[in-house]
C-alpha cells in the first residue's frame, strides 16, 4: 500500500506574479484531494519599497500612495483567489496580508501561527533578478519553514530561458 501524506492545513504565498497564480492553482487541487484548510497569504514588505525595488506602472514607489495603490491591489486579489478557492469546493479558506520580510514571515511566522503542514511557492516571484534563478524567498522557506515545502515552477519562465 502506497503511503501518502494527508495534510491538514496548506498555505499558499502569493506576491501577483504568474508563477504564484500557477502555484495557487496547485495548491487548490491539493487543497481539494486532502479536504483541507487553505490559508492565501501576501506579505507585504515596506522595505521594499523604501530600496525602490517595486515599482507599480509609473507610481514613485517612495510614495506612501504607492504603497496604498498595491496593498489595495493585493487586498482584492486575495479575496478573489478565495472566491476562486470557495468555488472550488475549498471550504475552510482564509486569506491574510501580513507585513515583514517575505521569506521571513512565511517559513516562520504565518506556517507555525497557522499550524500549516505543507507551503506551496512559485519558483520565482516579481522580482526580475529571481526570474534568472530560483526566489531567495523559495530557498530560506524550503531550508526553514517547520513543514513539507512545494516549489511550484513556472513553465513559461523555463522555457523562456532554455530560448535565450
Amino acid at each position: 500500500m502506497l503511503d501518502t501524506q494527508q495534510y491538514q492545513g496548506i498555505l499558499i504565498a502569493i506576491d501577483g506574479s504568474e508563477s504564484s497564480e500557477n502555484a495557487l492553482n496547485k495548491a487548490i487541487k491539493i487543497a481539494e484531494r486532502n479536504h483541507a484548510e487553505l490559508i492565501i497569504a501576501h506579505v507585504f514588505d515596506v522595505n521594499s519599497y523604501a530600496l525602490g525595488m517595486i515599482d507599480t506602472a509609473g507610481i514613485n514607489t517612495l510614495d506612501a500612495t504607492g504603497i496604498d495603490v498595491d496593498k489595495e491591489r493585493m487586498q482584492k486579489l486575495l479575496e478573489e483567489y478565495k472566491l476562486k478557492a470557495k468555488e472550488h469546493g475549498i471550504e475552510k479558506v482564509q486569506a491574510i496580508m501580513a507585513q515583514g520580510t517575505p521569506k521571513i514571515t512565511l517559513a516562520e511566522g504565518i506556517s507555525k501561527d497557522y499550524q500549516v503542514d505543507l507551503i506551496v511557492v512559485g519558483q520565482t516571484g516579481m522580482n526580475a533578478v529571481e526570474r534568472w534563478m530560483m526566489g531567495s524567498v523559495s530557498e530560506y522557506i524550503i531550508r526553514n519553514a517547520p513543514c513539507d515545502v512545494l516549489v511550484v515552477r513556472n513553465k513559461k519562465q523555463d522555457k523562456e530561458v532554455e530560448n535565450d
